[in-house]
């Protein structure tokens, strides 16, 4: 009876591969028919990763998970807090030589009658800054009528009577030959990035996520807070230098953990709301150094809020996940367990069991998989690649503010506000596009700008600065974006390890874009963001989507996928091809490559099927006379 139904009857010579229409049964609900797949493949991995379905007992945002997205909040914002302090460190200052020996002859002089009578002018009548008349055994009498002749460099240091804020400036007399190069401060940062990139990327990898969050926050604790105190400017740039590797230290891990522990889209949502404090940090320090008016008080109030972070360290667990790949299962359900004991939820036993049952196999991976896994070698260069372009846009339009001669308070403080909404309205994005398309959109939009910026006339003052905030506005969004889909790209073992490789891109984009618009006075370094864009959007599509797919953990899952995939499309085209479940919904050839293409999982298809034939009878269509 069942082989009666099953059979078709003979359609002539017609094969069925040349049928223009096959007849489907779909589910009928308002979902497209993408957004039904992707939602069904999900289903199905999560039911695959048992580790997944114990985190999805605990809750999908319960106290836990609050507690580990709120820690991220302030040391997000302090990073960037004292990353970006350089900019309102070097105020500039006119300085002047200290003639103050005078004063033994005169004290009643006041400032302007001390350096009339003291400092050379120039032709133009100013005083010069570096040069002093030598100093006399003379009265006052005498000094005011006879004059001063001689000159010589300033012997006693420099005054700064018209200063009304402290800055490095005249904290160490860099003036007059020892003016510190902007470009220098910026150096030593950039090298910070790269060596905690490197760094930190390792340390989270073979340590954990937990020991590496810890030594950063130390590192911002001892070296943003103790940048208080130091005593030259060398020791400042040290300071700085191990500011730079502990913050990125800590963005590589924080990232990595909360992508670990958070499921679904709760990902994306906890890693913009940390990225969106970063934006508040940039506030805060653009209003505290408008107030502020010494940088050592700049520096302790920046470091303060790390002290009850510090203290509140212990409610962070290690990651399940990286426990998990490392072979610590008995560490792993003890983190579970603490995690819902203050979820105050219960993980069934059963799925303890099935946990605990697996091996205690260790997932051995190196940085050198990046170069001889396939995959891995794709989407590493593909995601480079976009970071790079993205941090030399960034740069590149920050540069060309400056340039313009927009006032630094405006340059940190108008970018941070708008960043706030962008990396909201991301999500949006994120969530109804998947990670592929908003990266795309992003990046068009981006695009567009720079375009405007390429043939805008230069006179334009006002409207060209306009573009600039909007290309920041996008590019605050783009970024948020693509770290989400990066994080998500990559496998649990190496997660960090990327992350601090595509660092290592992002900081090449900024040294790229520092050393063209320094040399190149033109429009063509915004032309290069417009063509770095068109390279971006092609290296972008070489990666698959992650929205709705669950994390891999290991780097052997892709050759397994790719041969699980080929056999079961092979199995799903035979089944739609004979036509085993139709109905009145009707689609042509190229709906049915679409199906083909979007469903590999052999669960789906079950899945699928079983739900068209829960439909009436009277839907089927009748078979045709042979």
């Amino acid at each position: 009876m069942e082989e009666k139904q099953n059979s078709k009857p003979a359609s002539g010579p017609q094969s069925p591969r040349s049928t223009q229409q096959h007849e489907i049964s779909f589910p009928s609900h308002s979902w497209s028919l993408e957004m039904l797949l992707r939602r069904l493949k999900a289903l199905d991995g999560r039911r695959e990763d048992k580790l997944t379905s114990v985190i999805d007992t605990l809750g999908e945002f319960g106290t836990f998970q609050w507690r580990l997205v709120a820690l991220t909040f302030i040391p997000s914002m302090l990073s960037s807090f004292f990353m970006l302090s350089d900019n309102f460190m070097l105020t500039a200052q006119r300085p002047y030589c200290n003639t103050s020996w005078i004063l033994a002859v005169g004290p009643n002089l006041s400032v302007a009658e001390q350096l009339n009578l003291t400092l050379p002018r120039a032709p133009n009548g100013s005083f010069l800054t570096c040069l002093m008349y030598i100093p006399v055994s003379w009265d006052l009498d005498s000094i005011i009528h006879f004059g001063l002749n001689y000159t010589e460099t300033c012997k006693y240091g420099w005054i700064y009577p018209y200063a009304d804020k402290r800055s490095l400036i005249n904290e160490f007399d860099l003036v007059c030959g020892n003016e510190p190069k902007k470009e220098s401060m910026q150096t030593v940062l950039l090298a910070g990035i790269l060596t905690g990139s490197l760094l930190f990327g390792f340390l989270s990898d073979k340590m954990g996520r937990y020991p590496a969050i810890l030594m950063s926050l130390l590192g911002l604790l001892i070296f943003g807070f103790g940048t208080a105190f130091v005593n030259t400017f060398y020791q400042f740039l040290l300071f700085r230098f191990a500011v730079a590797l502990a913050a990125v230290g800590y963005a590589i891990s924080s990232v990595s953990l909360v992508m670990e522990w958070l499921v679904g889209e709760h990902r994306a949502y906890a890693i913009v709301l940390e990225h969106c404090f970063m934006a508040v940090g940039v506030l805060f320090l653009s209003g505290s150094a408008y107030k502020i008016s010494h940088w050592r008080l700049l520096f302790l109030l920046g470091g303060m809020p790390m002290f009850p972070v510090i203290s509140n360290i212990w409610v962070l667990r290690e990651s399940p996940r990286w426990l998990m790949v490392k072979g610590k299962v008995e560490e792993t359900v003890k983190v579970l367990c603490y995690a819902a004991e203050v979820n105050k939820t219960t993980i069934p036993l059963n799925l303890l069991n099935e946990l605990q049952q697996q091996k205690k196999k260790v997932t051995k991976a190196s940085i050198v998989d990046f170069y001889t896994n396939q995959h891995l070698f794709k989407v590493i260069l593909s995601m480079a690649c976009v970071w790079f372009t993205i941090s030399y846009i960034y740069f590149t339009l920050s540069l060309k503010m400056k340039d313009f001669g927009v006032d630094i308070y405006f340059q940190q403080a108008i970018p941070g506000i708008l960043e706030v909404p962008a990396r909201l309205c991301c999500l949006v994005l994120l969530e109804h596009l998947g990670r592929k398309c908003s990266l795309f959109l992003s990046l068009i939009l981006a695009a567009i700008m720079c375009l405007f910026l390429l043939f805008l006339p230069q006179e334009l003052k006002s409207t060209i600065v306009l573009v600039l905030v909007l290309g920041e506005f996008i590019l605050a969004a783009t970024v948020a974006v693509f770290l989400v889909y990066t994080a998500e790209l990559l496998p649990t073992i190496l997660r960090s390890t990327g992350l601090g490789m595509v660092c290592l891109a992002w900081t090449g984009g900024a040294i790229t874009a520092l050393a063209i618009f320094n040399q190149i006075k033109t429009q063509l370094p915004i032309f290069f963001c417009c063509l770095s864009c068109v390279v971006a959007l092609c290296f972008s599509s070489l990666v698959p989507e992650t929205g709705n797919k669950p994390l891999h953990d290991g780097i052997e899952y892709n050759t397994r996928e790719s041969i699980d995939f080929k056999r079961r499309s092979q199995d799903i085209a035979a089944m739609i091809i004979a036509g085993e479940s139709m109905s009145d919904v009707v689609i042509d050839e190229v709906t049915k490559n679409t199906i083909l293409n979007a469903m590999p999982l052999q669960s789906e298809v079950d899945m699928f099927f079983s739900t068209a034939s829960e439909k009436p009878s009277t839907s089927e269509v009748p078979s045709p006379a042979p």
